[in-house]
């Protein structure tokens, strides 16, 4: 497996873990309240969201394939300086909201079920809700390096869906505040590298520059091994600029700071649980 296949992999696990998390918990909830036959209404919008975030994907693709030379260096550049900034948001959004996911999610199924178009109201529900996920996983895939990433993405998608299954049909409890904080942390560190790669672009472009920080080609080059594998996932470089490793030590410092805000924030929260309609 190349070092992009692990890259997305590791993107498609992470995200279809939460995706399938969701949707599990949505379909529980119909399943407790005896609204079984309202599954249907859910897949349907989970299929929709996965169509459009490949629809979403496809474009990205197409677009890139427009632009040549220092034009493709910027449109690579600001799309993963883009993905960075809009991952950033995700995550923390996530864990501000982690703690009441479940009740949130109980709630909009009780919404649309009461407002008499519960067909309508659970299809926007998953579709909205999964279609989030889909395309920060779709933005993820095209600005990780390296390409060739489909077999990586498959797989982990697959292993994803078999440990929702797990989850769902076995009833195993998943705390799902320590679940996104820890994988919160995990991507904290890939979107450092999104936008250390994004800084690369521009400084190959002509547009950015300075002296180079230090020069491990030798020892540990990017291209291939373990090198290449660290740069898909931390954005590592065996040879990078003052600015780029800036940016890198930069961006996590200030992401750090503002999850835990974030996360001492949600501490004061308070939670209810939605009990099913009588």
């Amino acid at each position: 497996m190349s070092a992009a296949d692990i890259s997305a992999l590791v993107i498609a696990l992470r995200e279809g873990v939460e995706m399938t998390l969701i949707v599990g918990i949505v379909l529980a909830y119909l399943t407790r309240i005896g609204a079984r036959r309202a599954h249907r209404f859910v897949w349907a919008g989970v299929g929709a969201a996965a169509i459009v975030s490949l629809a979403f994907l496809g474009v990205l693709n197409a677009l890139n394939a427009e632009f040549k030379g220092t034009t493709e260096k910027i449109y690579e550049g600001a799309t993963l300086l883009l993905a960075a900034a809009f991952l950033t948001w995700m995550i923390l959004w996530m864990l501000e909201r982690s703690r009441y996911l479940t009740t949130e999610l109980q709630r909009g199924v009780q919404e649309a079920l009461a407002a008499g178009g519960a067909a309508w109201g659970l299809f926007l529900l998953a579709f909205f809700t999964v279609a989030r996920e889909g395309v920060e996983t779709a933005l993820l895939l095209f600005a990780a390096p390296g390409e060739g990433k489909l077999f990586g993405a498959v797989v982990g998608f697959a292993i994803a869906i078999g440990i929702g299954v797990l989850i769902y049909v076995y009833g195993r409890r998943l705390d799902l505040a320590t679940f996104f904080r820890l994988t919160g942390i995990m991507l904290i560190v890939f979107a450092a590298g999104l936008v250390t790669h994004g800084v690369h672009e521009f400084v190959e472009a002509g547009l950015a520059g300075g002296p180079t920080l230090f020069d491990l080609s030798q020892v540990l080059p990017d291209s291939d091994g373990v090198g290449a594998v660290l740069r898909t996932l931390i954005g590592y470089s065996a040879d990078p600029t003052l600015l780029e490793g800036a940016s890198w030590g930069g961006y996590f410092v200030l992401a750090w700071a503002l999850a835990k805000a974030r996360v001492f924030a949600r501490r004061f929260v308070p939670t209810t649980e939605v009990r099913p309609a009588q």
